[in-house]
């Protein structure tokens, strides 16, 4: 069995939000995001709204 370590200080976590991070800024849609990691539509709309603060300054909260 091969053990893989991760460089020191990242975590699984970490990469994950990255990647989902990096997914928004090219995306732009919550909904792809909801089907490619199965996240929650808060999360969905977090990481969109950190990406894109644009398209979600004129939605109400």
């Amino acid at each position: 069995m091969l053990h893989r370590h991760l460089p020191k200080g990242f975590t699984l976590d970490g990469l994950r939000q990255d990647r989902i991070l990096n997914e928004a800024f090219d995306m732009g849609d919550p909904l792809k995001l909801m089907r490619l990691f199965g996240i929650t539509e808060k999360t969905a709309m977090h990481y969109v709204g950190v990406a894109h603060p644009e398209k979600t300054a004129q939605l109400p909260w």
